[in-house]
């Protein structure tokens, strides 16, 4: 594993850091490790945009879409 050292935390974000640590019952390199694993794998914006665009791009036909509107009108 790799270790990295963030330096210039205002002192009122690290005192936050360190109460909901314990609050949690974890040190706060645990704690820290926590928010960012919950961080990264959060999808950027990039990637729901692509999804997006996948799920929009769906080829329907024009059959397809007077099925779903006939079947919906049966259902009701």
């Amino acid at each position: 594993m790799t270790s990295m050292t963030i330096r210039n935390i205002p002192d009122d974000i690290l005192q936050s850091l360190k109460v909901r640590a314990t609050q949690s019952g974890k040190s706060l390199q645990a704690y820290a490790i926590e928010l960012f694993a919950r961080e990264v794998s959060k999808p950027t914006l990039a990637d729901m945009a692509a999804r997006m665009e996948r799920e929009a791009s769906a080829e329907l036909s024009t059959e397809d879409v007077l099925k779903a509107i006939e079947d919906g009108r049966e259902r009701r």
